[in-house]
């Protein structure tokens, strides 16, 4: 390993940790702004129906979920999901993302992130963000802001607006690109062994497993070619080391 010039983070279970999805949570909320609901359909009706769409779809299945490296975004589904069931809802497609998303899902920054961000921005080592996600690039880049303020960011990079899913190389090289870097100079952190670490070090980016967050799965895995860790001052403290090399 050598110091790298930049390092790129994962969204989800690495810079913030997420709660439990709940998608009825997340459906109530944006039912509270339908104007109209042609068939009375609660919440529990139109996820069962969005769990049919997903699955003939591909879309979330844990079966598939390394296979499909497309996205298909909220900008698309969300429209056909309640347009189809006959509910009218006077908003933009983000800001029903973001009710959606805020009940579903909120989130708070993982332990030690602020710190070990205000490290890199002290050691000029440059920052960006690549998640695979299906809400609109502008929420998810201000809820990023909103949790993480003064993250210095040079780029969040999200599926939804860049059609490629990790671990699909293409959607690493527009980073390297964005970045104006070779593969050799970055990092790339994340939770998800398939998807961040066997993706990144395909795209010749060093990769770092994250294992940290909350109702993480991966405790108990190990990868002895991959550096891994827990809590972000390792990381820290692996930067330190090689600074002094």
């Amino acid at each position: 390993m050598k110091l790298p010039e930049m390092i790129l983070f994962d969204y989800g279970q690495t810079l913030v940790n997420e709660q439990k999805f709940d998608g009825i949570k997340g459906t109530e909320a944006v039912l509270k702004y339908a104007v109209k609901n042609k068939y009375n359909l609660t919440a529990e009706q139109i996820r069962h129906e969005a769990d049919i769409i997903n699955h003939e779809l591909g879309r979330f299945d844990v079966s598939l979920k390394y296979l499909c490296q497309t996205e298909i975004p909220n900008t698309m589904f969300t429209p056909y999901l309640y347009e189809s069931q006959g509910i009218e809802i006077p908003l933009s497609i983000e800001e029903i993302d973001k009710i959606f998303w805020d009940a579903a899902s909120p989130g708070v920054p993982t332990d030690g992130i602020e710190s070990f961000l205000i490290f890199l921005r002290e050691n000029k080592i440059r920052t960006g963000v690549i998640s695979n996600i299906a809400y609109a690039q502008s929420i998810v880049s201000g809820r990023i802001n909103t949790l993480l303020p003064g993250n210095g960011f040079e780029f969040i990079i999200t599926s939804s607006n860049y059609i490629f899913r990790k671990p699909h190389n293409r959607i690493f090289g527009l980073a390297l690109e964005k970045a104006g870097l070779h593969a050799e100079s970055v990092w790339y952190v994340g939770d998800n062994y398939e998807c961040d670490i066997k993706g990144a070090a395909d795209a010749g980016i060093t990769p770092v497993w994250y294992t940290g967050a909350d109702g993480n799965t991966n405790t108990n895995i190990v990868h002895n070619d991959v550096f891994t860790i827990k809590k972000w001052d390792e990381l820290e403290d692996r930067l330190k080391e090689l600074a002094v090399v």
